[in-house]
């Protein structure tokens, strides 16, 4: 019998926070993001459960996994594929690269050069690869889970804005409440980490799931809502480049994931707003100015919801 959109999420979510403590909000956008079929980008310090998080939900799931860890000696090739000639049948073999995975798993991805990133985004984007002419499509679901560390840049190179746009979502994990680190600590000295964790859905729940979550109704008023949004932020005084249409995409399809992992079937201004700081941050590239000024693109996307009107139409009371 397969799962409810909700009743997956509540699957998933118990796995994931049996080792992941105190971020049950983190956990629900990172599920949305998989139920909307988009890649996810986690951004931290060290040490605060980045690859935790993201080898938890490939845990989940019962399908292929791969990692990759990106350093600066990894190949395009390594990711993609490459064609093997073999002697015994006298022709050219293609040999997946590890991108071929239903989650895979970029560690450290500002690691790996400009030319490595690019590969795999273009895969994220297109979700096939060609080699020597001839097309390979990686398996679906497929989600791409990246993880970068923003400090200790030596050695490292930083993703292009244009193609962060290529992840759904960038998320941060945060330091732990005092309780929450507490149950860290307990768990990892009685051996509980991702390893431990079985599949709680298969691959064809999952690609059930995201067929469901597409078809959920989301009402023109709301659209425009998220359009709203997206155009607020290329006018707004502090930033060079806002938001594209892929980010008003990107709003609706990170809402239709979070509305069905709170059990509905229609998606409200307020799930609009809550994936809003997730989608539309990374988007966006500030003015000289507004660096100097120390600004931060979470201070503009709340300065956009302030001053947007918000449409009446199923918003939660």
């Amino acid at each position: 019998m397969t799962p409810t959109p909700s009743a997956a999420y509540d699957l998933i979510a118990t796995n994931v926070q049996h080792v992941l403590r105190g971020k049950p909000d983190l956990v629900r956008l990172a599920v949305a993001a998989l139920f909307a079929e988009g890649h996810l980008l986690i951004e931290d310090v060290p040490g605060v459960g980045k690859t935790t998080l993201a080898k938890c939900l490939a845990a989940s799931i019962d399908g292929r996994m791969s990692r990759i860890q990106f350093t600066p000696d990894l190949l395009p090739g390594d990711i993609t594929g490459v064609m093997v000639y073999h002697q015994g049948t006298e022709r050219f073999e293609f040999h997946p690269g590890g991108i071929f995975a239903n989650v895979v798993l970029a560690d450290e991805v500002n690691r790996g050069t400009p030319k490595t990133q690019s590969a795999l985004l273009e895969v994220m984007a297109e979700r096939r690869v060609t080699v020597d002419t001839v097309r390979q499509d990686v398996p679906r679901p497929f989600l791409v889970i990246a993880t970068q560390n923003p400090i200790e840049m030596a050695g490292t190179y930083r993703l292009p804005e244009a193609q962060l746009d290529r992840f759904l979502m960038r998320l941060s994990v945060g330091y732990p409440d005092h309780q929450a680190e507490m149950q860290v600590v307990i768990g990892e000295c009685a051996g509980i980490d991702p390893d431990v964790l079985r599949p709680v859905l298969s691959v064809e729940d999952v690609l059930r799931v995201v067929d469901e979550v597409r078809r959920s109704h989301v009402d023109p008023e709301v659209v425009s809502y998220a359009v709203r949004l997206a155009a607020a932020t290329r006018t707004h005084p502090a930033v060079r480049h806002g938001a594209s249409p892929r980010g008003s995409i990107a709003l609706v399809r990170a809402a239709q994931g979070l509305a069905a992992t709170h059990g509905r079937s229609f998606v409200t201004p307020d799930d609009v707003r809550d994936v809003s700081r997730a989608v539309l941050c990374h988007r966006l590239v500030l003015t000289p100015e507004a660096e100097l000024d120390r600004r931060l693109p979470e201070q503009v996307v709340a300065e956009v919801l302030a001053d947007a009107a918000v449409p009446m139409t199923h918003a939660r009371s």
